[in-house]
């Protein structure tokens, strides 16, 4: 049985302890009062067989309230007296500084709330250590100086998260979609230098590479860019190439027609653009921005941003040689290649490229054996997003938060002073997240008892309780001057403005958005209902959640001209907090609280079974009603040797959901060489760790293991909360259907 302590960290359970504390409390009053020793043994073990019922590790604070009951039932009043006393002085001592014991904890990689918060930052590496650190003294001024105690209160018992309050103090947002076309056409400025335009392909993916550092080293969320707006550089490249090849034929008085000279070109061309596209993906992989991360980015690929013609095809030379190169992997330390986490690739599937007719049909073939072999890209329908986006079709903001549609430019004009704006199309590169506060849906339920009515209520007042805190966030935006980020707010990356100039009127009339997020929607209906939101039933409670959602943003957005946006939270490190807070306050409840996570937003609950086409279909209908962020996946075996059942699965999405993944299993044991899936078992201590199945390895150190969290790949393993939930996930492509080539919509019917 494990202990969590004040400062996060997991410890073994120690009976001896609770002996002992006894015993110093027993010390301090008068031989009349005092307990015998075997009325102490009696205690103690009282308190742990209290604590082994509970079903989850127990916290000190819960051990110290039973042991006062336990003295209190052996009516030795003076003696629980005294107990109490000195946890009460100790908590004094404890309060005077909050943040030490959880550094200090830390730095010793042994705070489990902490450790692995972020499955891609490695905790053990001094520059996120410092970022930690950093956060944790940020964390602390936030609760007792920034926030209302309301919001630091719900925070703390999982009513509410808000989220990334380490970053809180500074004026930074969330995440972004990043003018790259901007900042490339028209100049920048890095770390005081000028970047002018790029004269030639390889150039402009260096400096993109840049610019994205930059961006990230200013926010803490997912940024996205754009491949379209790197593909007016392939025929600048191009022209050079042609005249550098005329001219050296002509100086070795060679005579060839053009068609020669073009040929030639274009093969010099093809090795920069190898070279831009590697550019890209190894620096994005090894920079590491100032809070000890790579970069959390995300690449779009839509061919419909380009100009029809030349620079559309150009275009596709790009996504194909993305695509290639993230099908071979990089190398690990060991030489073999594996699969990265960054940058995400997202594929946009339209008329173009969809139908296996269509001209860059070859290119979805591509991606769909990249899927198989490396989990991405990720797949964004058109045809669906333009039914919910009001005809447009734009990337999300890093994993998948999405922005409200464009409503300002037309009445409000160039708010960003961008050097591209024009008012023919909707504006949406240059445009940010502000933050995100997620209600505990799971909580709210519990909290009601199983009385329809009274959940209501509370929601209501929950979801009050959410705005006052996203007020929160945008209120300590408001005042922000461009002179804290220059390559956000006055180089292009989100704005031109000019310097002293506040970002106010970037934060109003939908320039940017504000997230509501939700999480349980899954343990909510099971409570309430006692069935999955899959049973019609429960669905339609499940629905009128989510419309409740929606209609108090549009009620929030209305009173302040502040686009709030129902966000489905992709919760990491969370949802462990949020199960251990819930088996605390309700205890253990079959499938609601009896996991150690609890499921993201609206999503189908990873121990239930269900066909990959019926889990899209059924998730399509719960993105419409999560507009600010959504994403759905299915759970696949290793379907390399089957790729027109990823092709299948990729036209179910096309026609269906707006936006999907698939799950695949990417990993390799360094100690033998074994290649397929590395599994999460439970050791002695009934604690879940990592083992190769051929040799038995259980190195993390020594493995390379790769799954989705979130939307992102995470690479660093995860907490014992997320671990049990991928362990946990089921394959929503059945055997059967593994075999059957021409898997199809139909099969889950």
């Amino acid at each position: 049985m494990k202990v969590i302590k004040r400062n996060g960290r997991e410890a073994a359970w120690d009976l001896t302890k609770i002996h002992s504390a006894v015993e110093k409390a027993n010390q301090e009053v008068g031989s009349a009062d005092q307990l015998t020793e075997k009325e102490i043994d009696v205690i103690a073990e009282e308190v742990e067989n209290h604590c082994k019922a509970f079903h989850h590790a127990p916290t000190i604070e819960e051990i110290q309230n039973l042991v006062i009951h336990a003295i209190m039932r052996q009516q030795k009043y003076e003696v629980a007296r005294v107990y109490t006393e000195y946890r009460f002085k100790r908590e004094l001592l404890r309060k005077s500084n909050t943040t030490d014991d959880r550094i200090l904890s830390l730095l010793e990689y042994e705070n489990e709330e902490i450790k692995q918060e972020n499955s891609n930052k490695d905790p053990m590496i001094a520059s996120t250590q410092r970022d930690y650190m950093a956060g944790e003294v940020s964390r602390d001024l936030t609760d007792r100086l920034l926030l209302p105690k309301e919001v630091v209160d719900a925070h703390r018992e999982g009513i509410i998260h808000f989220h990334d309050s380490d970053y809180f103090a500074q004026h930074i947002y969330n995440c972004c979609l990043v003018n790259l076309e901007d900042m490339l056409q028209n100049g920048t400025v890095i770390t005081n230098t000028m970047i002018e335009k790029p004269h030639s392909f390889a150039t402009a993916a260096n400096v993109a590479t840049q610019i994205i550092a930059q961006v990230a080293s200013n926010q803490y969320g997912g940024q996205t860019f754009s491949l379209a707006h790197l593909a007016p550089f392939v025929d600048i490249s191009r022209q050079k190439y042609r005249k550098k090849v005329a001219e050296e034929l002509q100086a070795e008085g060679i005579e060839v027609p053009q068609e020669k000279i073009d040929a030639i070109a274009e093969n010099r061309l093809k090795d920069e653009i190898t070279g831009g596209i590697q550019t890209i993906q190894y620096q994005l992989l090894t920079l590491m921005t100032t809070n000890g991360q790579t970069p959390f980015v995300s690449m779009c690929m839509y061919l419909d941003e380009a100009e029809e013609g030349r620079t559309r095809d150009d275009l596709a030379l790009l996504i194909e040689e993305v695509l290639k190169q993230r099908i071979q992997g990089i190398k690990n330390e060991k030489g073999v290649y594996i699969t990265p986490a960054f940058p995400k690739l997202l594929y946009f599937l339209d008329e173009d490229n969809e139908p296996k007719d269509s001209k860059y049909y070859y290119l979805t073939e591509l991606a769909a054996k990249c899927t198989a072999k490396r989990m991405v890209p990720d797949y964004i329908s058109v045809k669906k997003m333009k039914e919910l986006k009001d005809g447009d079709a734009y990337p999300n903001m890093g994993c998948r938060s999405f922005l409200t549609v464009d409503r300002f430019s037309k009445t409000k004009g160039n708010l960003s002073k961008a050097k591209n704006f024009s008012t023919e199309k909707r504006k949406y590169y240059g445009r940010f997240n502000q933050g995100v506060v997620t209600i505990n849906l799971v909580d709210a339920a519990c909290s009601s008892g199983k009385n329809m009515d009274k959940f209501w209520e509370i929601l209501e007042e929950r979801l009050e309780l959410c705005h006052r805190a996203l007020r929160c966030r945008h209120e300590r935006l408001l005042g922000t001057v461009s002179d804290v980020a220059p390559i956000l707010w006055q180089y292009g990356a989100i704005a031109r403005l000019d310097k002293g100039e506040t970002i106010d009127k970037l934060l109003y009339d939908g320039y940017s958005t504000i997230s509501l997020g939700y999480a349980g929607l899954y343990e909510m209906c099971v409570y309430m209902t006692g069935k999955s939101h899959t049973d019609k039933e429960a669905k339609d409670f499940a629905l009128a959640v989510m419309q409740k959602l929606n209609d108090k943003c549009a009620e929030w957005k209305a009173a302040e001209n502040i686009d709030y946006s129902v966000y489905g939270t992709p919760l990491e490190s969370t949802t462990y907090k949020f199960a251990k807070l819930l088996q605390k306050r309700f205890g253990v409840i079959k499938d609601v609280t009896d996991h150690n996570y609890i499921t993201n937003s609206y999503h189908v609950n990873v121990r239930e079974e269900i066909d990959a086409f019926k889990k899209l279909t059924f998730e399509a209908e719960f993105q419409q009603l999560s507009p600010g962020g959504a994403i759905s996946y299915v759970e696949m075996p290793n379907l390399q040797g089957n790729i027109p059942a990823v092709l299948s699965i990729i036209d179910h999405i096309y026609n269906t959901i707006m936006y999907a993944e698939m799950n695949t299993k990417s990993d390799y044991c360094q100690v033998c060489g074994y290649d397929g899936e590395i599994q999460v078992q439970e050791d002695k201590n009934h604690k879940l760790i990592w083992v190769c199945p051929n040799c038995g390895n259980t190195d993390q150190h020594k493995m390379n293991v790769a799954r989705r969290t979130c939307g992102y790949i995470g690479t660093q393993f995860w907490n014992q909360g997320r671990t049990a939930e991928i362990k946990d996930r089921v394959l929503h492509v059945s055997e059967a259907q593994y075999k059957d080539a021409s898997l199809n919509a139909n099969a889950g019917k």
